[in-house]
């Protein structure tokens, strides 16, 4: 059994880890709350048509990276590869329309075949907001800036880069789409085999080739900002403005751009320098086009999804494990007192770390080891005076309590 190992890209969660991943999930929880998003979920696995549907069957996404078999019903399912093509599913199969607008919060597994790396799984964990309904730029300001919010609550904001570009509507992305394929058909040698093939698919996503060939011919491409609609391009000045307002910084990146042609205005990403390749913690878009695509009514969404992992890396120190009092007690009369503190400081909201065995010295190194923050030493001559010390481990300062005031004594360190 000794041999036995997690399944490449799988990661076991054991306490710290949990304990990292838990805190980004509340401290996002509690932060897109205050803007209104309510907790929901999903399945983990949908019909494969959820995902070839609204991420194209010619994605990389579904062609080499989704988890799809055929379960015992003959049915194809998918382990979901993002949440929003399953929030947009949730929404049309539960007739939600008449409830817009609607604000979502979601977290939990995602699953993509690829090649695992610093702070990217193959089975990876987001949170992920979505806003139903609102066509205009407040929602898109609103969701920016929530993303914005979450990462100065998990105190890595400035550790992050806001980029901002906008995909326009309909008839920009058509004239910008027209541009590319005039653009890139002047460079077909230089192009690699992949983005040939996106030419006549969908030449937006040779922007995102990592391709270095393909990078130095991106280069020179047209400009999106330069094939905006006047009402486009009034639309992005309105969520510039928004931002501007409320004193988001951000930065323009005039390359940003999202391949499925269901994106359009508002397109964004918190980049990082401090992980490596992967550079994006949050990353989100306006996406119009994507609940009438699935077969649901005309519907406008935005939303944004943030992996968990990249945020726990990022967030390292901010999330500081929290430090419990340690109680120590020497003879079987402190240990049964040790037993009724516990539990009552327990009960007050105090976390308590107490050895099962051991000598004075054996206790205080575990008390260490749990990096409790105070000690409460117990033994014969503090019962006998109904008293307990207390230990500073940080500064080795000592001070004597009565057992009756140990409670309030302890609440600075709840």
């Amino acid at each position: 059994m000794s041999s036995l190992q997690p399944v490449r890209g799988t990661h076991d969660h054991l306490p710290e880890d949990a304990r990292r991943h838990r805190d980004v999930v509340d401290v996002t929880r509690a932060t897109v709350a205050l803007y209104g998003y309510q907790e929901m979920s999903t399945p983990i696995f949908e019909f494969s048509e959820v995902f070839k549907r609204t991420l194209g069957d010619t994605s990389d996404i579904v062609t080499k990276e989704m988890y799809t078999f055929e379960d015992r019903g003959g049915e194809q399912v998918t382990l979901r590869p993002e949440a929003t093509a399953a929030v947009a599913r949730a929404f049309i199969s539960g007739g939600m329309q008449q409830h817009l607008p609607l604000k979502f919060f979601v977290h939990g597994p995602m699953f993509r075949y690829e090649r695992p790396q610093k702070g990217r799984l193959r089975q990876f964990h987001q949170i992920d907001i979505e806003l139903l309904g609102i066509a205009e730029p407040m929602g898109d300001v609103e969701i920016v800036a929530a993303g914005a919010h979450v990462l100065e609550a998990l105190g890595v904001r400035d550790k992050t880069t806001l980029e901002l570009n906008t995909l326009g509507d309909t008839e920009s992305r058509d004239a910008y789409r027209a541009a590319l394929v005039a653009y890139f058909e002047k460079h077909l040698d230089k192009l690699s085999q992949d983005s040939r093939e996106r030419l006549t698919r969908n030449p937006l996503r040779i922007l995102d080739s990592k391709d270095e060939g393909d990078r130095v011919v991106v280069k020179e491409a047209p400009l999106f900002a330069d094939h905006l609609t006047p009402a486009a391009g009034d639309y992005f000045a309105k969520v510039r403005e928004g931002l501007d307002r409320i004193g988001v910084a951000y930065e323009l990146n005039p390359r940003l751009v999202r391949g499925l042609d269901y994106y359009c205005h508002t397109a964004f990403e918190f980049t990082t320098t401090e992980l490596g390749a992967q550079g994006a913690v949050i990353a989100g878009g306006r996406y119009d086009g994507l609940i009438k695509l699935m077969g649901g009514p005309p519907t406008p969404g935005i939303g944004w999804a943030g992996g968990i992992e990249r945020l726990a890396l990022l967030a390292d120190k901010a999330l500081a494990t929290p430090r419990p009092v340690a109680l120590v007690p020497i003879g079987e009369a402190a240990e049964a007192t040790a037993e009724t503190l516990a539990a009552e400081l327990r009960h007050a909201g105090i976390a308590v770390d107490l050895g099962f065995r051991g000598n004075l010295k054996r206790r205080m190194k575990d008390a260490n080891k749990a990096k409790a923050r105070v000690a409460v030493l117990l033994g014969e001559d503090e019962l006998a005076r109904g008293a307990a010390t207390l230990r500073d481990l940080d500064t080795g300062e000592q001070s004597e309590v009565a057992l009756t005031a140990l409670k309030d004594a302890l609440a600075p360190y709840r």
